[in-house]
Formats: structure tokens, C-alpha cells, sequence
């Protein structure tokens, strides 16, 4: 008998499990019973490179229970962007199809950021946190902002346009693919009488896809700090 067969393939039985628990669940058939594909074509994306098309699906409940799951297909797989939200998205491919922002709204005047990565061919969460909270915990890391109270509600993270271009318009000369520019905005509860609204006003940040560090470039750096101070007068 042929003992080394018999320790080996138990090996690979367990490896293959392994490998299974580690890739994204794909699905021949999408969402489940319930969700129906929207017909609102600003809600269907599609990649530069063609090969992938999101789907956007709502399972309508009550007022306050409507979901939404988004499912990108590459060819005959089927694969869900995690999470589930209560609201349809937008979304902003770079421009070699190999990243995706997924630009949520939350609520009213609200929105969070999702970023995914291509891996095995198929797009996953790229982040175990939300790529806006890891814009807010570094807004609130910086010396010049870490004693900046903390805003009350419309709190929003923004894409800002050019993903596909590396930003081209505001006159940089970026590696393509590279860079993401997160706009970070909100408001306070209680402000001043003379005041009809205050808060942030648009604190800008560069995330690095390579290393998955933020930094702040110094083009930045006299609206950031007037985003700081930003206010609406009676």
C-alpha cells in the first residue's frame, strides 16, 4: 500500500476547502428570490475594459425596508459587492478596470465610500472597513484637525471626479491607476445665531491604491483649511 497517497490526499482535500473559504462566493444566478433588477439606467455600470457589468437589484418592503444588492458579472459569474445597503449606488472604475468605488448614500445628504479590487478575476472588498471610515479616522489623525469636534449629520465622503483620467484636470501629473481624491464634508447641530449652517466644507485627501495610505498633497492645503472654517451666514 502506498501510504504516501493516502497522507497526501487528505492534504489536498484540505487545501481545496481552504482555497474555497478564501475566494469571493460566486453565484450562477444572482441575488435571491425577491430582489428584482432596476430599470434606471444611471444605476448600470460597466467597466473600461468591457468585461464586467454591475447589476443593481431592490427588494421592496415597507417605507422604511427597502434593500439593495449590486452583482458584478464577468461572463457567466455572478458576484455580490458586499454589503447590502438601502439605497442604489454610484460607481467609478480606474481606468485599467482593476479598481472600484462603490459612492453610497446612506441617508439624507449623506454617503459612504466601498473600494474593491479585481482577484481571481472577479471584484472584492478591497478594505475590512469602509474606505470613508478609514478617510475619517485619518482626517481626525492629523495634528491640525484632531481637535475638530465631531460633526452631527449630512456627514459625507465623496469621490471626486477623474478616477478614470488620474485627475488630469486639476493640473497633476499622477500615475495612472494610483490615486483616489476623497472629499470629506458634514454639519454641525448647534452653531452660532448668526450662523445658518457650519461645519466641513469639503476637506480634501489623496488615497494611495498601492501602498493604501492617505497623505494630503500641498495643493490641498489652502482649501483644507478653509473647509475647516466653513460657514453659511443668516
Amino acid at each position: 500500500m502506498n501510504t504516501f497517497r493516502l497522507a497526501y490526499r487528505p492534504a489536498i482535500a484540505l487545501a481545496f476547502a481552504i482555497s474555497l473559504a478564501a475566494s469571493p462566493a460566486l453565484s450562477a444566478s444572482g441575488p435571491p428570490p425577491g430582489f428584482v433588477l432596476t430599470d434606471n439606467a444611471d444605476l448600470a455600470f460597466t467597466s473600461p475594459d468591457g468585461a464586467t457589468k454591475l447589476e443593481q437589484y431592490m427588494k421592496d418592503g415597507d417605507l422604511f425596508d427597502v434593500k439593495w444588492q449590486v452583482w458584478a458579472r464577468h461572463g457567466e459569474q455572478m458576484t455580490e459587492l458586499k454589503p447590502e445597503q438601502g439605497f442604489g449606488a454610484g460607481f467609478r472604475f480606474t481606468n485599467d478596470s482593476q479598481w472600484l468605488v462603490r459612492m453610497q448614500k446612506t441617508g439624507s445628504g449623506e454617503q459612504d465610500l466601498f473600494l474593491y479590487h479585481v482577484e481571481n478575476g472577479v471584484f472584492v472588498n478591497a478594505t475590512k472597513k469602509s474606505l470613508s471610515d478609514l478617510a475619517w479616522s485619518y482626517f481626525y489623525s492629523r495634528p491640525e484637525t484632531k481637535k475638530f469636534t465631531k460633526l452631527d449629520f449630512h456627514i459625507t465622503a465623496n469621490l471626486m471626479k477623474g478616477t478614470e483620467e488620474a485627475y488630469r484636470w486639476l493640473g497633476v501629473d499622477w500615475p495612472d491607476n494610483r490615486y483616489l481624491v476623497i472629499s470629506l464634508a458634514g454639519e454641525y447641530d448647534n452653531h452660532p445665531k448668526r450662523v445658518a449652517r457650519k461645519g466641513l466644507g469639503g476637506w480634501q485627501c489623496r488615497y494611495d491604491l498601492k501602498t493604501g495610505k492617505f497623505d494630503v498633497p500641498t495643493m490641498f492645503a489652502k482649501e483644507n483649511a478653509e473647509a475647516l472654517k466653513w460657514e453659511v451666514r443668516r
